[in-house]
């Protein structure tokens, strides 16, 4: 922005990036944008504590005398955190563009993905725990 507030020297826009962001459309209020920069990093941290506890259970598995499908859990939990992250930056880029282009925000898509991810996840570790339980 200019110093003083108002619109942006010529050019300056070119120097944001992602291009398919900012080269389209005009400034939102700010407020909206930050709004959804945070909303954006609070799915990064979701994803960062799925790929956190991956590791961690990955790690305590080759350690501890767990089952051998656990590491396979963690595995699956780094993967979910993966997709999230990936799934976190297409979010804030879709709804950040429909700002710039004044037009109504795109439905939500990632809680419903986590929501899934992990039922998934809890509902693999409960088959396999049950099917470890009942080895004599």
């Amino acid at each position: 922005m200019a110093e003083g507030g108002g619109e942006r020297p010529e050019g300056e826009h070119e120097r944001r990036r992602p291009q398919s962001v900012y080269g389209v459309g005009d400034e939102p209020d700010p407020r909206f944008s930050m709004a959804n920069e945070r909303t954006a990093l609070a799915w990064m941290r979701t994803a960062l504590a799925l790929v956190a506890g991956g590791v961690a259970l990955i790690s305590v598995a080759s350690l501890a005398d767990m089952p051998r499908w656990a590491p396979l859990v963690g595995a699956a939990s780094c993967l979910g955190g993966a997709a999230l992250s990936v799934r976190a930056v297409r979010s804030w880029a879709r709804v950040e563009r429909a700002l710039r282009m004044r037009q109504p925000l795109p439905a939500p898509r990632s809680l419903a993905m986590l929501a899934t991810g992990v039922v998934v996840l809890a509902t693999l570790t409960l088959v396999l725990g049950v099917i470890e339980a009942s080895r004599p």
